[in-house]
């Protein structure tokens, strides 16, 4: 089975899915941290249906979806912010779909996305829980810089120079 990526309607079912996906299992991760319990599913519904993904929508932004054996397997957001940087959002692949080397696919096809929005930089953010992503970003040739935002989860920030293709990229 192979991989492809390609943009998608911020609403669409397969993206919507992967949304939900996405935000229940970084909400539970964190409240089983920090609470020893799991999301409230009526706090979970509230926050799925507040964050539209709009910002994520074109001119301005793109969602990627991955699919893997032509499966919705994960996700990735790109938003301007300026004319010349871009950041990556909402980087997502389902359990079951991880290990196939598509984390490394999709975060590239979402830096050409950013080049051809016209960004040369991309930065993110991410909490310190989520290890494996701080691991994949550093490897991905990221690097870790001071605060960006002050987005009430986020706890590290990344950049990474989009000038020069990612060398990086694996497949």
């Amino acid at each position: 089975m192979s991989w492809t990526i390609a943009p998608e309607p911020v609403n669409s079912p397969a993206a919507a899915a992967l949304w939900r996906a996405y935000y229940t299992e970084v909400s539970d991760r964190w409240y089983l941290l920090h609470e020893g319990r799991r999301t409230d599913p009526d706090e979970l519904e509230r926050e799925i249906a507040a964050d539209t993904g709009d910002g994520l929508a074109p001119p301005r932004g793109r969602l990627l979806v991955a699919r893997y054996g032509g499966e919705p397997a994960g996700s990735a957001g790109v938003r301007l912010l300026d004319a010349t940087t871009a950041e990556l959002k909402r980087v997502f692949l389902l359990p079951r779909m991880r290990g196939k080397g598509g984390a490394a696919l999709l975060v590239g096809a979402a830096e050409d996305t950013a080049r051809e929005l016209g960004a040369d930089r991309m930065i993110l953010d991410t909490r310190g829980d989520l290890t494996e992503a701080r691991a994949l970003y550093a490897g991905l040739g990221y690097t870790e810089t001071e605060a960006h935002n002050d987005a009430p989860y986020a706890e590290h920030w990344f950049t990474k120079d989009l000038g020069a293709t990612a060398a990086h990229r694996g497949s």
